[in-house]
């Protein structure tokens, strides 16, 4: 076994001496017992000392068959419980030093102990969930670099038109249109990060009022009606009118993700259908999209942070948005699913009508 630094290998000798010490002090506490009750055996009469053997003589018979016994348990414990040991510490430290690709892997006679094998297991879910992290940060801060970088470059590039001066009046507000939709956009990125930043460090929920949610969902859709005419998509609402107890502008930013991600995946000219469905103590919504089917790895990482379903980036997006709805409906108590069947996408959110 090979260990990472001189660091580690100070660490594991500090623990070997530390444990040699241990196993010292109860091979001398045994020593001492032993001696000590074959000496009241013998003086008591319980064992006889016979053919000349004496008291002192079945005293050293029983120590060194004490310490006999004592160093063959020191070595099995050693084996068994130290040598595992140290090699999870070197691994930890790997981990700790950006190493995800560490594993735990025992051998099979340690791996028979349930503890043990349940350290393995859970050692190496931890080390592939951080690895999956790191990649999806990675390709965050990639793509989020891109995304930032594009709408600058137009921004500048269009200035730099309208400085220049001797433009139509038509050019002139075309640019300016152009400058106006890339700077929403950038506040749209910068926005949404911090948004997320402020729910992932939100742990109790606040400022709970009763409101209209049928009503904040219509409300929704208008203000994306821009994203939503240019693709000429058509909206069917199935639902009556019903009232919820939320943070309002929380549960505002849920509604804009779900129905901007829908708008984003739907196919040109397509429709939106959004159906609500109320129960004795909550309310669930569901919102579906035509044009694409999911496939089963990104159901199950649709809603993990900088996760996106595009992997060609031709579609807008930073992967932040399904991970502020995931985390604002934990703050309510409430749930977000989604399936995917035949080219289509449905995000079913339930709230309870009343928050404790």
């Amino acid at each position: 076994m090979k260990y990472q630094n001189k660091k580690d290998q100070q660490n594991i000798r500090k623990l070997t001496i530390i444990f040699s010490f241990v196993v010292l002090g109860v091979l001398l506490a045994t020593l001492g017992l032993s001696s000590l009750t074959a000496y009241i055996l013998v003086e008591v009469g319980a064992i006889a000392s016979e053919d000349g053997i004496g008291t002192s003589t079945i005293v050293l018979f029983m120590a060194i068959c004490s310490v006999v016994m004592g160093a063959s348990i020191s070595i099995i414990a050693s084996k068994l419980f130290l040598s595992p040991l140290n090699m999870v510490t070197s691994k930890i430290n790997n981990l700790a030093n950006g190493n995800f690709g560490t594993r735990v892997d025992f051998d099979q006679i340690v791996s028979r102990v349930p503890s043990f094998l349940e350290l393995s297991t859970v050692f190496n879910k931890l080390s592939e969930e951080l690895r999956n992290t790191e990649m999806l940060r990675s390709d965050f801060i990639n793509n989020f670099s891109h995304e930032f970088k594009t709408p600058i470059v137009s921004i500048s590039g269009f200035a730099k038109l309208l400085k220049k001066g001797n433009l139509t009046e038509e050019q002139r507000i075309q640019y300016l249109n152009a400058i106006e939709e890339e700077s929403m956009r950038l506040s749209y990125m910068a926005t949404n990060v911090l948004n997320l930043t402020k729910v992932e460090n939100q742990t109790i929920l606040t400022d709970v009022a009763a409101f209209n949610v049928s009503e904040q969902i219509r409300s929704c859709i208008l203000l994306l009606q821009s994203k939503w005419d240019k693709k000429e998509i058509d909206f069917l609402l199935e639902f009556d009118e019903y009232s919820i107890e939320a943070n309002e502008e929380l549960l505002k930013q849920v509604w804009i993700n779900i129905i901007d991600n829908a708008i984003k995946f739907s196919s040109q000219g397509g429709t939106i259908s959004i159906e609500a469905m109320e129960k004795e103590d909550s309310v669930s919504v569901s919102v579906t999209n035509y044009g694409i089917t999911l496939s089963e790895e990104a159901k199950t990482k649709i809603f993990k942070k900088f996760y996106q379903v595009d992997v060609s980036h031709s579609t807008e997006g930073n992967g932040i948005g399904l991970a502020i709805v995931h985390k604002i409906l934990e703050l309510h108590r409430g749930t977000v699913e989604v399936s995917s069947v035949n080219n289509s996408v449905t995000f079913t959110v339930t709230l309870p009508k009343q928050q404790a």
